[in-house]
């Protein structure tokens, strides 16, 4: 679905992205260098990088992030994105400051977007109650938890809330927001200027190939590795 810009909202919109320790680099910038071409157009659209402090944060990768905007600075970002991670992302989900600018947030944003596993973030702020949603697929039963309806796709759009698959799922799903937000000719220039044509070396994923509920003991053990010191919060993902 493509909607026409709200004129009476205030200009520029802020699109806000959320960093925090040991997050998923790809879920960050994939997404993040999509939405930053809609100023680079001439749209009238700011996007930020935004964390509890301005960092740096580690990431799952040798390189460091640093926000140029704090929780307080941006307290009511227009769109605001959440990309994933493993333990640390799921760890993140007993940062009471975190979880509460989400909430917060969250609940005035005209979009409230995830990538891979910060769907479950998205879950702890009580944003995915009664909705469809995605993450990756490693973690994707546990949305049921949150209240959520878990749907296999590389996006799920629900209302205000869009939560894309793993990771390289982020790039899709910034597509498809820049769609919304921009309209499909813009989306479709985006894509031409970052030449986004995947077509990776070993062919699309064929899902019935694999055993996914083998992998549930790996789901777990990042569970419990994660949330080791909160225990209440570990009880209510699992049936211990």
């Amino acid at each position: 679905m493509t909607e026409a810009l709200n004129p009476t909202a205030p200009l520029p919109r802020v699109i806000a992205f959320l960093a925090y320790p040991g997050m998923t680099l790809l879920d960050l910038v994939g997404p993040l260098q999509v939405m930053s071409a809609l100023p680079r157009f001439g749209l009238p659209f700011e996007v930020v990088v935004v964390g509890a402090t301005r960092g740096p944060y580690t990431t799952d990768t040798p390189l460091a992030v640093v926000p140029e905007r704090t929780f307080d600075e941006v307290p009511g970002p227009d769109v605001l994105i959440v990309p994933g991670g493993e333990e640390p992302t799921i760890a993140a989900m007993a940062d009471e400051q975190l979880i509460g600018y989400l909430r917060t947030a969250g609940a005035t944003a005209e979009i409230v977007a995830s990538v891979c596993t910060g769907a479950l973030l998205l879950g702890e702020a009580g944003l995915l109650a009664g909705r469809k949603a995605n993450t990756h697929w490693l973690h994707r039963g546990t949305l049921a938890r949150f209240g959520a309806t878990p749907v296999a796709e590389r996006w799920v759009e629900d209302g205000p809330v869009i939560t894309a698959a793993g990771v390289s799922a982020g790039i899709d799903m910034a597509l498809h927001l820049v769609e919304r937000l921009a309209g499909a000719q813009t989306a479709r220039h985006v894509q031409l200027f970052l030449e986004y044509d995947p077509q990776p070396p070993q062919g699309p994923l064929d899902w019935t190939e694999f055993d996914i509920p083998s992998f549930a003991p790996i789901a777990e053990a990042q569970l419990r590795a994660a949330l080791v010191d909160e225990p209440a919060l570990l009880a209510k993902l699992l049936d211990d």
